[in-house]
């Protein structure tokens, strides 16, 4: 074996590839090839999207292992730890198992150069081939029509909402954006959009396709109710069901087109309404609105780009505080800091701007000038952070949001 550790095989990775991001689907399709991993024997989900991907990852995945069903996840990026990236049956694979893939990997592609995510991606379908399974959900880490994710046939394809973000690889508008998500589509094989205004290029792309796509607002709906809500499509109702225990403004959206792609296997994977409900209420997924109570409390959201930084305003405004609301916020450098920052200054009180340890991350200074009316910054978010506990009173909260790593550096200090 060329490394006998986790991290070993993780640093190799990280400059194996003459760039970070290395989109295409010929370097990793050669090395899938090669390990005969195209055709797996169990169902494939995969989710694209600009916003809501892993909300619905998380809800496909509590709801079919609440069926009893063997499910594996792949998702990107982690948290806190690589292992968090593959799961199966809702538990993180361990280091050994990493590592073994990663060596079949490494003897499989030859001389072929891969991405870190782009190994990734691959031990994710090697280990998942191996594992048994009866469905497999995956998650596009960029895009879809490039993404290394879309090497496999998905037996339902769902697109969440889209929204302009990585611009200097999907483009500056949502018509082509929508394009690339729209790329995981496959012919006569259903795809499922979660977004209630879908860009019309994404319609005609399913239409060229072949590929049976399923709107939100026609195909099936949604009801929201004090303390339940209803989902339709067709002649098809699921009444009373219970509101999911991932918290915001935007999750029954989300849990609406999760249904549907539900709907499109239910000969293949019946689901109850009994485990669909289970499934709902026990549904769990880090950095998102994710509340932890104390005082002052604390709110960690993920929220990195316009659409999912006005979701994050109007969940604040949902849960109001009789004190101040204090954000500590980072960002990575090529993200439309002056947008999303804007969605949020009318729900925040004070604002503690930190620079982001981390590639593409953008410096204090940077920060700050998306914030002119702020008289600091702070190197890091631990010290953002500080700053910000120093200042809350009886009954302020801190919101702490702006990328994965910055919730995550909040999450390794013990938030």
């Amino acid at each position: 074996m060329r490394f006998s550790t986790l991290d070993e095989w993780l640093s190799w990775q990280e400059s194996l590839h003459p760039v970070g991001i290395g989109l295409g689907l010929q370097r990793p399709g050669q090395v899938l090839s090669a390990m005969a991993l195209g055709t797996p024997a169990h169902t494939v989900i995969t989710v694209a999207g600009t916003n809501g991907k892993g909300s619905s990852v998380a809800l496909l995945e509590s709801i079919l292992l609440a069926a009893g069903y063997r499910v594996g996840c792949y998702t990107s990026p982690h948290l806190l730890c690589y292992n968090e990236r593959i799961r199966l049956n809702g538990v993180s694979v361990s280091d050994d198992l990493l590592c073994q893939s990663f060596e079949r990997i490494d003897q499989a592609r030859g001389q072929t150069s891969l991405t870190y995510f782009e190994f990734g991606t691959l031990a994710a379908f090697d280990i998942f081939a191996r594992s048994e399974l009866d469905v497999a959900v995956i998650e596009v880490g960029l895009g879809g029509r490039l993404d290394a994710a879309n090497l496999l046939d998905a037996d339902v394809a769902l697109i969440t909402a889209i929204d302009i973000d990585h611009t200097a690889w999907l483009g500056h508008d949502r018509e082509t954006i929508a394009i690339e998500k729209g790329g995981i589509m496959r012919p006569c094989l259903p795809a499922v959009c979660s977004d209630p205004q879908p860009p019309q290029s994404l319609i005609d792309l399913a239409a060229e396709k072949g590929a049976p796509l399923l709107l939100l607002g026609s195909d099936y709906h949604y009801v929201e109710g004090l303390e339940s809500w209803q989902w339709l499509s067709g002649k098809t109702h699921r009444d009373a069901l219970p509101l999911p225990a991932l918290r915001g403004s935007a999750q029954l959206q989300n849990t609406a087109g999760v249904l549907m792609v539900l709907q499109q296997l239910a000969e293949r994977l019946p689901v109850a309404p009994q485990h669909l409900k289970q499934g709902l209420l026990s549904v769990s997924l880090p950095g998102r609105f994710q509340v932890i109570p104390g005082e002052p409390v604390t709110i960690l959201d993920v929220a990195h780009n316009p659409q999912s930084a006005q979701v994050l305003a109007d969940n604040l405004r949902a849960m109001p505080v009789v004190g101040k609301t204090h954000a500590v916020v980072a960002m990575l450098a090529d993200k439309d800091l002056p947008s999303t920052l804007y969605h949020l200054k009318g729900v925040i009180d004070h604002w503690y701007p930190a620079g982001l340890d981390a590639p593409r991350g953008a410096d204090s200074e940077t920060m700050q000038q998306a914030l002119p009316d702020t008289d600091r910054a702070f190197p890091t978010v631990t010290q953002a952070l500080a700053a910000a506990r120093s200042q809350a009173q009886p009954g302020d909260r801190i919101v702490i949001f702006g990328s994965f790593y910055t919730v995550a550096e909040a999450l390794d200090k013990a938030v």
